[in-house]
C-alpha cells in the first residue's frame, strides 16, 4: 500500500519544501491517473481510485508537480503559493 504524506487526509492539503500546498478535490477527481504517470513520487491513486498525495512528493520538483496537475481532465488538483495564493487552477 502506498505511503500518504498525512495518513489521515490522503488527499491533502500538503505542503510542499518550496512553501506550496496541494491538495486533490477527491469530489471531483474521476481517477483517470495522468498525474499518477506525470508526477510518480507525487500522486497515486487509493483503494477508491482516487489521487492521493503521498510522502515522497518532495522528489518531484515543482515544476512536474504543476504540469501533473494541469493534466488532470478534471482540475482537480489544486495548487497554492506560499502565500495562499491559487497557482492551478487558474
Amino acid at each position: 500500500m502506498s505511503q500518504w504524506k498525512d495518513e489521515t487526509k490522503p488527499h491533502g492539503p500538503v505542503t510542499l519544501a518550496n512553501g506550496w500546498t496541494v491538495e486533490v478535490d477527491a469530489s471531483a477527481c474521476i481517477g483517470a491517473a495522468p498525474c499518477t504517470a506525470m508526477a510518480a513520487n507525487t500522486f497515486a491513486l487509493n483503494d477508491d481510485g482516487k489521487a492521493g498525495i503521498l510522502a515522497t512528493l518532495d522528489q518531484d520538483d515543482q515544476e512536474t508537480i504543476l504540469n501533473a496537475a494541469r493534466s488532470c481532465p478534471v482540475a482537480a488538483i489544486i495548487i497554492k503559493d506560499e502565500t495562499g495564493k491559487v497557482i492551478f487552477p487558474e
